[in-house]
């Protein structure tokens, strides 16, 4: 009897001390878990809108919250660091801050939250909604800076995909996953050609976003441009002009993050990012406030690492996945198409389409510069008959353009050349061709079809 006693007494001491084993190991666990504490500090120096603090530990892109004398707090981001001092810029207004703030570290990691939810939702630059429907439903999260892709297992561009606009489905064909830029000056039909693809192009999901615009064109672009069939699968993201530079990075990084979120989904996602120029222009202002030396037009060096950053997040998936089909505008400032951003942008996308003052002046809409535009992958996508026809039409396009004016003066003599003369011949038909109604869907084998019974057809 002792000895069962004793075995008893043994085998309890074994569980006992393997449970309290257990419970210190998962007690360890949940220790690790924890973040370290992290030191608070206080507001030293503001200038314009850069904030000076000492006393935090914060990494750029951390994030802390600085607390104002009526109690409430201001939300910022470290962008830089000097010695002791850390450089922060606020997200929102500044009101409120007096010397001596105590400056509070928040959430490192920047994050939003995703899913079906946000199909015909309009968010601000926090993932926030900004359309009065409620509040977003949406479970998942992911952080707003993204993962990189692997570019060995990207899906090459293979497949056209139908935008619905005639002059980009005939000579300009775009392929799933392709990116391109949207280069025009103010007031030449940008957002009237962002509306038609918005409607026509054949996308499970479009992601919109509007970054550095007027808020009234935001309101205009919400409600007269978008039908209801497109607002349903569509997500914008509008960060107006009046919105700090950090929040109009920031509205970029998302509109790419609800786009990726949908690509992880095996769809295909058409980005229109409106504009690129503001997201550069945010960057310019966050790198000279924090001292960092310009080096072309204003623009320093980090601003042009930041492009293909933003640019590369685009594109086809993992093979077998989805595709992120990417628009990205880019405002010529003067209708300077030598400008520092749209050259950056011209290099680092996969083509460009120009919109031409001169065009749109004669009433000719979309007014696409067909020979000073380009899609890199169009050969891949269409037939050898369809290539060929889209090569003798820049042909006559720009013979009559090198002649314009002499055609202009009456110097022409037909019969001189029957290059001209072809060119002389047709162009009417050329013009017809790339005129489009903002309400009219040609699909993309109509634009072939169209484009290949022209050329045959002759003068």
């Amino acid at each position: 009897m002792s000895e069962l006693i004793d075995g008893l007494r043994e085998q309890g001491t074994r569980e006992l001390v393997s449970g309290l084993r257990e419970r210190l190991a998962q007690s360890g666990r949940r220790i690790d878990k924890v973040a370290p504490p992290q030191p608070e500090g206080q507001l030293s120096r503001m200038v314009g809108l850069t904030l000076e603090a000492e006393g935090i530990r914060l990494p750029v892109g951390g994030r802390a919250a600085i607390h104002t004398a009526s109690g409430g707090r201001v939300s910022a981001e470290v962008v830089g660091f000097q010695g002791e001092r850390t450089f922060l810029m606020p997200e929102g207004r500044i009101e409120g801050l007096v010397p001596g703030a105590r400056i509070e570290p928040l959430d490192q990691q920047r994050r939003i939250a995703v899913g079906p939810q946000l199909l015909g939702r309009v968010i601000d630059a926090n993932g926030e909604p900004l359309d009065g429907a409620g509040p977003l439903r949406a479970q998942q999260e992911m952080p707003i800076d993204g993962r990189p892709i692997n570019p060995l297992t990207r899906d090459p561009i293979r497949t056209q995909l139908d935008v619905g606009v005639r002059t980009l489905n005939g000579l300009l064909t775009v392929g799933r996953g392709q990116r391109l830029g949207l280069f025009a000056g103010s007031g030449v039909g940008k957002s009237v050609l962002l509306g038609m693809m918005t409607r026509f192009t054949a996308a499970d999901v479009i992601v919109v976003g509007l970054i550095g615009e007027r808020g009234r064109e935001v309101n205009e672009f919400i409600h007269d441009i978008l039908d209801d069939e497109s607002r349903r699968r569509t997500v914008v993201v509008a960060v107006p002009a009046d919105q700090s530079p950090l929040l109009r990075q920031h509205g970029a990084l998302v509109a790419t993050t609800v786009a990726e979120y949908f690509r992880d989904q095996g769809l295909d996602v058409l980005l229109l990012m409106d504009s690129l120029t503001r997201f550069a222009q945010g960057a310019r202002e966050i790198s000279m406030a924090i001292g960092e030396p310009p080096a072309t037009k204003g623009y320093s060096a980090s601003v042009f690492a930041r492009l293909p950053a933003l640019v590369e997040r685009a594109g086809n998936g993992d093979r077998g996945g989805g595709s992120i089909t990417a628009f990205y505008t880019v405002l010529a400032e003067g209708d300077d198409q030598n400008d520092p951003i749209v050259d950056a942008a011209r290099g680092i996308l996969d083509g460009h389409v120009v919109l031409s003052r001169e065009i749109a002046q004669t009433g000719r809409y979309p007014a696409i510069d067909v020979g000073a535009s380009v899609s890199r992958v169009m050969s891949a996508l269409i037939t050898p008959e369809h290539e060929q026809a889209a090569r003798r039409f820049r042909g006559m396009m720009a013979t009559y353009a090198a002649n314009r004016d002499l055609i202009a003066v009456g110097a022409y003599r037909k019969g001189t050349d029957p290059q001209l003369d072809e060119a002389v011949a047709m162009y009417p038909r050329l013009e017809a061709y790339l005129t489009q109604q903002r309400t009219e869907c040609v699909t993309f084998e109509e634009a072939r079809d169209g484009l290949i019974a022209l050329m045959r057809g002759g003068p």
